[in-house]
């Protein structure tokens, strides 16, 4: 075997570990898997930040629509609720994308940690209840779309899946089963991660060998996942979310400390030179 095809062989055994791991999260907690998956490509795939989220989303793609179904096939989506909520993300989504370059990032994204954090400390505390029902209104069609909407912002600000949003919004504001909202983020997701597929694929910015690869592995994985989802106990999920969340804040609390350092740096390079 020659150097190159090894070399080639451990890349594909990277990527499909890494679709693994995406895919089993995915379905356990009904996140995208690109905020493990982000970091693990850049770190292990040596694929560019950029490449790496587009990538990443193009593998949740196919990851979502199997998850979707085994929840699907167990009952525990809402898809009215999902229907409303993926018009809001969408939305949302592409006015993220344009406040990012518009407004400061710093104080917004530390309120945001906080709140994860608090959300983290609610679901330890408050073990979710299955088997509620919320009755459909119009008022609820407008919380709805109102909670797609602020999903799809979060996730244009600070490249996070909805999932880290939606899972927490919909059993702690509209009291709906953990299992049920896990399946209608999965579903929610489908719509919102294709769009933001196709942009990416049209900007030329998605790895497709290491997409496939990646997405096939997490598709595969995301069905023992829903399925470990479904039989953990509505206490413990609730104490792995939080666990997640608190991982999640951490990841994101390291993105804001490194962008001040280098925006402190950059201001001593730029007084040099406004002096020369």
């Amino acid at each position: 075997m020659t150097t190159a095809t090894s070399g080639q062989s451990r890349r594909w055994a990277i990527l499909i570990a890494i679709g693994v791991v995406g895919g089993l999260l995915s379905g356990i907690f009904a996140i995208g898997g690109g905020i493990i998956m982000v970091p693990l490509l850049t770190t292990f795939a040596k694929l560019n930040q950029r490449v790496a989220a587009a990538t990443s989303l193009a593998a949740i793609v196919p990851t979502a629509i199997m998850g979707s179904i085994a929840y699907l096939v167990a009952g525990e989506i809402d898809l009215v609720a999902g229907l409303f909520i993926s018009i809001g993300a969408v939305v949302g989504a592409i006015a993220g994308s344009a406040l990012l370059k518009r407004i400061p990032l710093f104080w917004l994204r530390w309120m945001f940690i906080v709140f994860i954090l608090l959300v983290a400390v609610r679901l330890v505390l408050v073990a979710p209840e299955r088997g509620n029902t919320l009755q459909f209104s119009a008022l609820v069609a407008l919380g709805y779309v109102g909670l797609g909407l602020g999903m799809g912002v979060l996730s244009g600000l600070f490249g996070i899946g909805g999932g880290i949003v939606a899972v927490p919004a919909l059993v702690g504001l509209f009291a709906i089963s953990d299992l049920v909202a896990k399946g209608t983020s999965l579903v929610v997701m489908i719509p919102t991660s294709s769009i933001g597929t196709a942009a990416n694929w049209r900007a030329g910015t998605v790895d497709v060998r290491a997409g496939l690869l990646v997405g096939l592995a997490a598709t595969a994985a995301s069905i023992p996942g829903a399925a470990l989802a479904l039989a953990l106990p509505a206490r413990l999920s609730g104490i792995l979310f939080a666990l997640l969340l608190v991982a999640v804040a951490a990841q994101l609390a390291y993105r804001a400390i490194k962008s001040q350092g280098a925006s402190a740096k950059s201001i001593p390079a730029r007084s040099l030179a406004d002096e020369e």
